[in-house]
């Protein structure tokens, strides 16, 4: 029976039918998994570590994309998935230490994170991915500094000058409201720390004090955080000519409160996002589309493929302007409130 159930090659195709057939009847289920990957320590599952609660990883879209993508992976190599979730507001790790898995792929979490570091305590492969790169470790992502210096070029070549940005959370303490220059500097969140710097290298160079720039930071990923992010960036400075947002998610609600107040956009104010997400295309917003299906499809395969020990690989995705319909050049002041 064993080997009905661990070498079917080793029986024939009958032969195997009738053994199968005849535990099923007598309410055997077959070999006890657990018990299995004790004798084989294989798990047969990779651990996704996110940087959130687990509802996140079904309601955001570059999240649902990114498990998409490695879910493939999973389906293609026989495996299963589990989620781990990380949120920043927890402190309890013991979902890592007994996670049945064969490696882990991180994403997107904060170099502080103790799950990160309880992740790295475990002696199995790692892949991280939208994180600093970690020595011998595999990593993949896109070039998140090169990604939105193309929105600040464009931007600048525009003529916008006086902007702002919305940010998603750069730290795991909540901060609702503006970011400072040192508390960018000391962002813990590897992505938006390098998007921020980027935005201010590009527009320190056309002559923009940085210094002066709004910067709003928003704890929770939704387009009500986008709105109110706006709405705070209009209230502080309401001849703000661009809103730039670090996500899509973001920039859809910069979008709907610049309609709440009655801006046109792009003609009284410009706005951009970074993703690439179905509804921000479908809504014309000028942004960056990074493969995030791909992102995860990749991290999941170098998890599960051989490699030379000790030798990290990587995978750097590309990325892609796209103008949209929300970006236009600026109009003066009396223009934008007197004009047509």
């Amino acid at each position: 029976m064993s080997n009905a159930y661990n070498r079917p090659d080793q029986l024939s195709p009958e032969l195997r039918k009738r053994v199968l057939d005849t535990a099923r009847r007598l309410g055997y289920p077959g070999p006890d998994p657990v018990a299995r990957s004790l004798r084989t320590r294989k798990a047969g599952a990779v651990g996704l570590l996110l940087t959130e609660n687990l509802s996140y990883a079904f309601r955001d879209p570059g999240a649902v994309s990114f498990l998409e993508g490695l879910s493939l992976a999973c389906e293609d190599a026989g495996h299963g998935l589990l989620l781990i979730p990380a949120s920043p507001e927890r402190e309890d790790v013991a979902s890592v230490h007994r996670a049945g898995v064969d490696g882990f792929v991180v994403y997107s979490v904060p170099e502080d994170d103790p799950h990160l570091a309880a992740v790295l305590e475990r002696p199995v492969p790692v892949v991280i991915c939208d994180q600093p790169r970690i020595d011998n470790l595999d990593w993949v992502g896109p070039d998140d500094s090169r990604a939105i210096k193309s929105v600040a070029d464009h931007l600048i070549k525009l003529g916008h000058r006086r902007i702002g940005v919305s940010c998603m959370r750069l730290a795991r303490g909540r901060n609702d409201g503006l970011a400072s220059v040192q508390r960018q500097a000391n962002a813990s969140f590897h992505v938006q720390k390098a998007r921020l710097t980027a935005l201010a290298e590009v527009f320190s160079e056309a002559g923009v004090d940085w210094s002066r720039v709004p910067v709003v930071e928003r704890f929770d990923h939704t387009t009500a955080s986008g709105a109110s992010a706006a709405r705070q960036l209009l209230d502080l400075d309401p001849d703000i000519t661009a809103i730039i947002c670090t996500s899509d998610i973001l920039g859809l609600g910069a979008l709907e409160e610049a309609k709440r107040r009655g801006l046109r956009v792009p003609e009284d104010l410009t706005v951009t996002g970074f993703d690439g997400i179905v509804d921000a295309e479908r809504a014309g917003l000028t942004t960056v589309r990074q493969p995030v299906l791909e992102k995860g499809r990749a991290a999941g395969r170098l998890l599960l493929e051989s490699s030379e020990p000790g030798r990290a690989r990587e995978v750097v995705l590309e990325t892609q302007l796209i103008t949209g319909e929300t970006a236009a050049p600026p109009r003066s002041r009396e223009e934008r409130w007197f004009g047509p």
